[in-house]
């Protein structure tokens, strides 16, 4: 079930929202399915009625039915009823900040604008903030076909 977090009051979430979903983000990634990568990855969101929902990566054998941490996350949202993305945070290792791949980042855009707040995180911390519209410019969006 998700749970509630606080909103930030502006379109950057304030430290208790960045910290609820990093700790939803963290847990999740315990549970990610990566046993060919060995590359887990836990992603969080926080809907317009400030819900959490989380979402890890799911490896297959057949590589390309696999599943994104941020896809799962997605999924869960609009199955509990969640339409829009206040802000988005995606935890993994690594040297450089682990951000969405460009299928997600079209996955995010359908639920969010372009100044959604995407945070990137590892097991330490926070990494680096961005908003949808630097991570995909110019992007096509449901009011494309509106």
């Amino acid at each position: 079930m998700p749970s509630p977090v606080p909103q930030a009051t502006d379109s950057a979430p304030d430290q208790p929202a960045v910290e609820a979903l990093f700790e939803a983000a963290r847990a999740v990634r315990e549970h990610a399915h990566a046993p060919y990568s060995r590359f887990r990855v836990g992603a969080a969101l926080v809907d317009e009625a400030g819900r959490i929902h989380a979402g890890c990566n799911v490896e297959n054998a057949a590589y390309p039915v696999g599943s994104c941490a941020e896809a799962g996350a997605i999924a869960a949202m609009v199955a509990a009823g969640g339409r829009r993305i206040a802000a988005i945070l995606v935890l993994g290792d690594g040297p450089i900040p682990v951000t969405p791949c460009g299928a997600c980042r079209q996955r995010i855009r359908e639920f969010a604008g372009p100044d959604t707040p995407v945070l990137a995180a590892d097991p330490a911390g926070l990494r680096a903030r961005f908003t949808l519209d630097a991570l995909l410019p110019a992007s096509f969006g449901p009011e494309n076909l509106a």
